[in-house]
């Protein structure tokens, strides 16, 4: 069985870091522990306004990420904002870029929040996509848990869809829980059933990792980010990690 992968979200790092002048904390340096204590990817979401990760962050991973070759980075953000701007970039200077993914925030949204719908958004995703596996990357669409949309997301072209799991997360624990993995369950089986992988991600934390992954089937990827910084400020990046990767395994 595949193991799932765990990518680590840098925004946060970056917030942080942009209430200074100073650099610290260091993104790349928070990369570079993370990798070290294997982590399998680094995520970033640079949003136009910058409040978190800048464009002249996403070069600098990419470099970073050249001595990485057995892992993979995603960037994430709005196609229709500066997500391919930032992106074409990267390819056009043949720095290391693994997936794309999707999101369908407005500017200044405080997160993300929803994922696209279809068919309406269609139209505008398809030349999209097309243009990031003209670049040779996969492309990931962050969508809701809902299993009749994931056979129109590969019709557009998507490699794999992002499941939002803040609705699974808001209920873990609680006597919603049941009702929420079996709704993320039979989208992840709609998507692998219609050709798609499975990736996941929003409010995923140490408490209700495992049970995500041992619920859901064929997750490939968890970008994990906002709690994941939070352990990090009181176990430092090395332990975190190792501890999220323990979740994971032992959903198996």
């Amino acid at each position: 069985m595949k193991t799932t992968s765990l990518s680590v979200n840098l925004n946060k790092v970056a917030l942080v870091r942009n209430t200074r002048h100073l650099g610290i904390p260091s993104v790349t340096r928070a990369a570079t522990l993370c990798l070290q204590a294997g982590a399998n990817g680094i995520t970033v979401h640079p949003r136009p306004d910058e409040r978190h990760i800048r464009a002249s962050d996403v070069p600098e991973l990419a470099k970073l990420l050249q001595d990485w070759p057995d892992r993979e980075y995603n960037i994430e953000g709005n196609p229709l904002h500066n997500l391919m701007d930032v992106v074409g970039s990267l390819v056009a200077q043949q720095l290391p870029v693994h997936q794309v993914t999707f999101v369908p925030d407005a500017q200044g949204q405080f997160t993300s929040d929803h994922g696209w719908t279809f068919p309406a958004d269609a139209p505008v995703l398809k030349p999209l996509i097309a243009q990031a596996h003209a670049w040779g990357l996969r492309v990931s669409l962050f969508m809701d848990a809902d299993a009749a949309a994931m056979a129109a997301a590969k019709a557009v072209g998507a490699d794999r869809v992002e499941l939002y799991t803040e609705p699974y997360a808001a209920a873990w624990g609680t006597p919603g829980e049941a009702a929420q993995l079996a709704r993320f369950a039979q989208a992840a089986q709609a998507a692998l059933d219609a050709g798609l992988e499975v990736n996941a991600g929003h409010d995923l934390n140490r408490d209700n990792l495992t049970t995500f992954i041992a619920q859901v089937p064929g997750v490939s990827e968890v970008s994990i980010g906002h709690a994941l910084i939070a352990d990090a400020l009181e176990l430092g990046y090395s332990a975190t990690i190792k501890d999220y990767l323990r979740c994971i395994r032992d959903a198996a």
